[in-house]
């Protein structure tokens, strides 16, 4: 039989091939490639691996909805089918976990692998529900000894285990029903409450009750109940957002403009910060976060020193260097905190971001700010940085782009901010008007460097000659090295200053998308990158994120959806890439969607007078 005839072996005639090249070599594995009808189920073998060490085989379950039986409600749209399928992923992990043997054999033989995810639900390529059945796709190490096929292995691999996989994770349980609707109903839950925020002039949402605190580390999983302090909105910020139920969520809303986030050390800033961060992702229930809800446009900004930068024009907060280096069509291969700062905004706001949120910590001073003492001494001609204070309200004002700042350092932010959220012992406290009584009382002296904003609308134009992929004789070749790296060609895309990114699954499909991308012709020399972005995004809108993959259709690997923002920030850190600048004519000063009135139920804004 063949992969390309379609037939399907019967079980029988499976084992008896099993049985037929039992001691053989290990490349005779390669005749099971191919689909077997289990009669409730499909297996399909679609990449066997050449030795007991390389890369397991890829092989998918495929099983009918009428064997299925989830309820058809479960079913009705793509938020619903991808909160089922993140929850049968997690249930088949955990079968194999349970029932399956795991190594047996030399290298990585027996193991049974599926990608699942943390504590964000992510569509992913790892088990896919479509109009027709539910599909699992595994990674099985086949058995051998050596370089010998150990056949009565694989035969308890294929004829038990993974019908034990598809019994006990792959069909409707009404023991676990109650937990399955939970799940979706999350998932449904925190979409909804996304959509809200707009409307309510928000840019983040965190209900009473959420646990922002993580175990500890870099650990994702939350903090104790036990131990943890719940989040508890101050009466100034609540607002209540609605449940597709028809329930009310009491929490702390954050408004469109200029907020800051002020406290003592180890008071929870940073905390809450992250939890922002997170906050554009679904999380499964119990995670503590999954009432955080973000705009899905934000982006994290920090100093990344020694990147480089092409083509970016960074001339609103850089102006002309002294090297004589443009700033208007800015390259480099080693840029500073300062102009890596600037150019990680300028090529944000490129994909439409409207949301940037930055910590102080991880920022570069003097881009963040000048105080007056440093304006004495170094005069205004001699310094080519316009501080983000000094163009952080008109980011908002003219270009309706919000920010949510981090900071413990610098007070001349509270001159500009519309509003300042204290946290003392991971509770949050509306201290604005105290802040603007600070700044009557202790007028700062420095001088505001710039009233105004203007964003140039450059378009950077990628070179498809940039982006190769291929190495030596491979075609193609794409890895990632945990989440701080991918492999893309004879060279590496880092992505240890990319922050809203949460899965190495993630970083994959990026690397796919941009071969993706360049395989497609989207990159043709003649679209620019957030262009090309688009296209990538409304591909896998369409067609499922495994539509980047080379093997769509088959078992595509482990890829997770991500942002056409993140693909850009990954695609602008290609070694190789080249861009050409086209400029257009200049936006109108005040954009469509800049404010004009007050957030409905908040605050409005602060007085867009200056100081002088």
């Amino acid at each position: 039989m063949s992969e390309e005839s379609g037939t399907l072996r019967s079980p029988e005639e499976l084992r008896q091939k099993l049985r037929e090249i039992d001691g053989r070599g290990y490349p005779a594995y390669k005749s099971l490639a191919g689909g077997c009808d289990f009669g409730e189920f499909l297996v399909q073998i679609d990449h066997v691996q050449g030795d007991p060490f390389a890369s397991p085989s890829r092989l998918r379950l495929t099983v009918p909805h009428p064997v299925c039986q989830f309820p058809r409600h479960m079913l009705g749209d793509r938020t619903r089918r991808i909160a089922l399928a993140d929850f049968v992923a997690r249930r088949v992990a955990e079968v194999i976990r349970e029932s399956v043997k795991g190594r047996r054999g030399t290298g990585g033989s027996g193991n049974v692998l599926i990608d699942v995810g943390g504590q964000q639900v992510l569509e992913r390529s790892a088990v896919v529900v479509t109009d027709s059945s539910v599909e699992a796709r595994l990674d099985v190490g086949l058995p051998g000894y050596g370089r010998r096929i150990a056949a009565k292995e694989a035969e308890e691999i294929l004829f038990v285990e993974l019908p034990r996989v598809v019994r006990q994770a792959m069909l409707f349980d009404p023991m676990t029903s109650d937990q399955l609707s939970e799940h979706i109903t999350s998932v449904v839950s925190q979409r909804a409450l996304r959509e809200q925020l707009a409307d309510h002039g928000l840019v983040a949402f965190i209900a009473d009750g959420s646990i922002l605190p993580r175990a500890g580390g870099t650990s994702p999983v939350p903090m104790d109940v036990d131990h943890a302090v719940l989040f508890e909105s101050c009466e100034e910020c609540r607002v209540t957002l609605s449940l597709p139920s028809g329930a009310g969520v009491p929490g702390m809303g954050i408004p469109q403009g200029v907020t800051l986030i002020v406290g003592g050390g180890y008071h929870g800033k940073s905390t809450l910060l992250d939890a922002i961060r997170t906050g554009i992702y679904d999380h499964i229930p119990g995670d503590g976060r999954e009432c955080v809800a973000t705009r899905p446009d934000a982006m994290m900004i920090r100093a990344e020193d020694r990147r480089r930068v092409e083509g970016v024009d960074i001339s609103p907060f850089i102006r002309d260097l002294p090297s004589g280096a443009s700033t208007a069509d800015f390259r480099t291969e080693s840029a500073s905190g300062s102009t890596s700062q600037a150019a990680n905004i300028m090529e944000a706001l490129e994909t439409g971001v409207t949301l940037l949120l930055l910590d102080e910590d991880t920022s570069a001073t003097n881009f963040m700010v000048r105080d007056a003492r440093m304006q004495r001494l170094v005069p205004g001609a001699a310094e080519p940085i316009i501080p983000l204070v000094d163009c952080v309200r008109a980011l908002w004002e003219q270009h309706g782009i919000s920010s949510v700042i981090v900071m413990g350092g610098c007070g001349d932010y509270l001159e500009v901010a519309d509003t300042v959220i204290m946290m003392e012992a991971y509770r949050p406290v509306d201290v604005t008007s105290r802040a603007k009584e600070v700044v009557r009382q202790l007028a700062s002296q420095r001088e505001a460097v710039t009233g105004g904003l203007t964003l140039p609308p450059v378009r950077r134009v990628p070179d498809p000659a940039s982006v190769d992929s291929s190495r030596g004789r491979r075609a193609s070749r794409i890895a990632t090295r945990g989440m701080d790296s991918v492999v893309f060609g004879a060279h590496e895309i880092s992505f240890r200053a990319i922050e809203m990114l949460v899965d190495e699954s993630q970083l994959r499909a990026i690397g796919e998308g941009i071969e993706y991308a360049r395989r497609a012709g989207y990159i043709d020399g003649t679209r620019s990158v957030a262009e090309v972005a688009k296209m990538v995004e409304d591909d896998i809108a369409e067609r499922g994120v495994e539509c980047v993959s080379p093997h769509y259709g088959r078992h595509p690997g482990a890829l997770a959806s991500f942002r056409r923002h993140d693909f850009v920030s990954a695609l602008n850190r290609l070694p190789t890439l080249l861009v050409r600048q086209e400029r257009g004519e200049a936006p109108a000063e005040t954009p469509a969607e800049a404010p004009t009135t007050r957030p409905r139920g908040r605050r409005g804004g602060r007085s867009s007078r200056r100081r002088r």
